[in-house]
């Protein structure tokens, strides 16, 4: 399995918990992964490396040799104009995988699929769930982005406005950019908003068919936490309300569980948290995201109606929805009958539209129930 990614190692990347992660482990990609800093050469490995706040006229003189995990280095291009100027992203690619973007275009593309996080979240979120899905499907790749605000793209500064439609073109640019053409999209919660609004943006860069993963959220209405649960909005409000810098992650955690929010979110949000530099024997930490652009992505997720687009589907995009069984609150029975009127639909305009329950599964799916959100996305990658 191979690996390619447009930022280095971070505090992060080599640490980072997993589908916005209560229950599984940290851990880091093995190998190397790239960053930007100074060239070198030798006989396998050229690499003009760029940072974050450098200027992207530097990154157009840049020649790139991507390198691929599992201790193999690939020769793999020509010149690569700001690789890392739309998002910061992680393309795992299975073992039956000899592809790149910047490759010979008579090698056909492999199918690819493109997994999304959730508000806070990070594209480390996808990394075990991706691992695992090229374990099983060699011949895909699969690209996984920190979408703007997030996690290392926080460093990539975007134009506002922050909404589901201008972070949905942020990936359509990413992937017409690597010369990519998704076969299937997967968005968690907001990320699911995003991959919708994908598909409502363009028809290219596309494929037809190409299927579509909304993981426990529908086209409208936001319903996000019943009594007793945790607020998105409330907890963005009571972060920005945070100092930039904390001194210990456990003070946070306290800070966040006596508002009431629950110790499982609580320990997540502070995944967000890297060290900042140092002051004789003292050390803080510093958070990775953009609260304020964050704060604008959900008022904008809260507001944004797909089902327009989900009642009148182009020809070849099939829609799925997935429900956690424990998420009732984001689900109304309006909202389900809507996804099964839509689906009657869909079948005679040559699209798809179908619903999903996931046993087991709180609102985190992936870490919830990985096994069962496996078998039900398994149908997605059979057949290439």
């Amino acid at each position: 399995m191979s690996a390619i990614s447009n930022f280095a190692a971070s505090p992060l990347s080599q640490g980072a918990v997993h589908f916005a992660d209560r229950k599984l482990k940290f851990e880091s990609f093995s190998g190397v992964n790239l960053r930007i800093s100074r060239s070198y050469e030798n006989d396998a490995l050229r690499v003009s490396r760029l940072d974050p706040g450098q200027s992207s006229s530097v990154a157009k003189r840049t020649n790139v040799r991507m390198a691929l995990v599992d201790e193999r280095l690939a020769r793999v291009g020509k010149d690569v104009a700001e690789p890392s100027g739309v998002l910061a992203y992680d393309l795992i690619q299975g073992t039956l995988v000899r592809w790149s973007s910047m490759m010979d275009k008579s090698i056909p593309d492999p199918p690819t699929a493109v997994l999304l996080h959730g508000i806070l979240g990070s594209r480390k979120n996808w990394g075990t769930f991706a691992r695992r899905l090229a374990r099983a499907y060699p011949t895909w790749q699969f690209l996984l982005v920190d979408l703007r605000c997030h996690g290392d793209s926080t460093s990539i500064k975007k134009r506002g406005p922050h909404t589901v439609a201008s972070t949905a073109l942020d990936v359509l640019k990413l992937v017409a950019q690597l010369r990519i053409t998704p076969r299937v999209l997967v968005g968690h919660s907001f990320g699911g908003k995003v991959v919708l609004s994908m598909v409502e943006q363009a028809a290219k860069p596309l494929a037809r068919p190409v299927r579509v993963w909304v993981l426990d959220a529908t086209p409208g209405k936001v319903r996000a936490g019943g009594d007793g649960e945790d607020h998105p909005a409330e907890l963005i409000h009571f972060l920005s309300k945070l100092p930039k810098q904390v001194i210990s992650k456990q003070e946070v955690v306290n800070a966040l569980i006596q508002q009431g929010f629950s110790k499982d979110v609580a320990q997540w949000v502070v995944t967000n948290l890297k060290p900042a530099a140092s002051f004789g024997s003292s050390s803080s930490f510093s958070w990775v995201f953009d609260l304020e652009g964050i704060a604008e992505m959900y008022q904008s997720y809260d507001e944004t109606n797909l089902w327009k687009l989900v009642e009148n589907l182009p020809q070849g995009v099939h829609v799925n929805f997935l429900k956690a069984e424990r998420s009732l609150h984001r689900w109304a029975l309006e909202d389900i009958q809507r996804i099964h009127a839509a689906e009657e639909l869909a079948v005679d305009g040559g699209g798809g539209v179908e619903m999903h329950v996931l046993e087991d599964a709180g609102h985190w799916v992936h870490a919830d129930n990985p096994d069962g959100l496996f078998r039900i996305l398994a149908s997605s990658f059979e057949g290439f």
